[in-house]
């Protein structure tokens, strides 16, 4: 298990206990075998995906213990404990954390400075800021989703096709709005089919279903089947199942076993999609994190 950032923060320490000095890389790996963690763990990302997560705990870890005065950073990738921190080391404690960091002026300053909100949040869960913003950002884009899918599954067929096609051509597929348009025709209440080209040059083409149904009518195997023979009998070799409800786990071990390249994306993916490349929704705001770069303060 993954250790929270208060958790390393006496290990990283106690690292340090040599006075000399280390590099972050060295110390990230030298905690990751002292909480033997396995590759999945040491390679597991935040939500962004932009940052592993055991990494990311370890520099929060190492701010929160720089800001106290525990350690410093003689130069740039490199780590050094302080006399405080040394005399941190001699009181032997079971563990540092926001609490024991807060009798130290320098890092009470410092915590005051941020949100309260964040402080509360911080002690409470054991998570970083970083994690928080994180966790946060994803709890909003899951409620959107949710929301999202509810309006698809309300939709005229007309409007569901031209969302599709609108999806198709935002993602690179399809040529353009009107290419793609043309090439995807109405088939009735329950859905729509075509084929689109794969690039705008349209070297290979896509076969594509997709189907407006209720949540709860999941598409099963025989959908599927009926769906390769479709493709077949275009002779198209890839295919988009796209359907607003959800797949038996049948028809997705089935789709996973045929030589056909098939995707399907279900409702949750199909409403993910739609957050992603704009399609139904605005941007309210946008938050730039940013971290110091070093190379900007080098002097070399």
């Amino acid at each position: 298990m993954i250790p929270d950032f208060q958790t390393v923060m006496l290990p990283l320490l106690q690292l340090l206990s040599d006075n000399q000095e280390l590099s972050t890389r060295d110390i990230i790996e030298a905690l990751a075998e002292t909480f033997d963690l396995s590759d999945d763990e040491r390679k597991a990302l935040l939500p962004s995906g932009r940052m592993y997560v055991f990494n990311s705990r370890v520099g929060w870890a190492k701010t929160y213990l720089k800001k106290a005065g525990l350690i410093t950073q003689p130069r740039r990738g490199s780590i050094k404990i302080t006399k405080r921190g040394l005399e941190v080391i001699d009181i032997k404690l079971h563990k540092i954390d926001i609490r024991f960091l807060k009798q130290f002026p320098e890092f009470s300053d410092f915590m005051d400075r941020t949100l309260d909100s964040e402080q509360v949040s911080a002690e409470a869960s054991f998570q970083t800021p970083e994690e928080n913003l994180e966790n946060v950002y994803q709890r909003i884009r899951k409620d959107l989703a949710q929301e999202l899918l509810s309006k698809v599954i309300e939709l005229s067929p007309s409007f569901f096709e031209r969302l599709v096609v609108e999806l198709l051509v935002k993602m690179g597929y399809g040529g353009s709005m009107k290419d793609a348009g043309q090439a995807i025709g109405r088939s009735g209440h329950e859905g729509i089919e075509g084929i689109i080209k794969e690039d705008k040059l349209g070297l290979d083409v896509i076969y594509v279903q997709a189907k407006r149904w209720q949540l709860g009518c999941s598409v099963g195997r025989p959908e599927i089947q009926k769906f390769v023979g479709a493709l077949a009998g275009q002779r198209a070799k890839k295919g988009v199942f796209i359907t607003t409800s959800t797949f038996t786990s049948d028809a997705i071990n089935y789709v996973s076993s045929i030589d056909t390249k098939i995707v399907v994306i279900d409702g949750e993916k199909l409403t993910n999609l739609m957050i992603d490349y704009d399609i139904g929704t605005t941007k309210v705001a946008i938050y730039d994190i940013k971290r110091i770069d070093n190379d900007y303060f080098s002097e070399d």
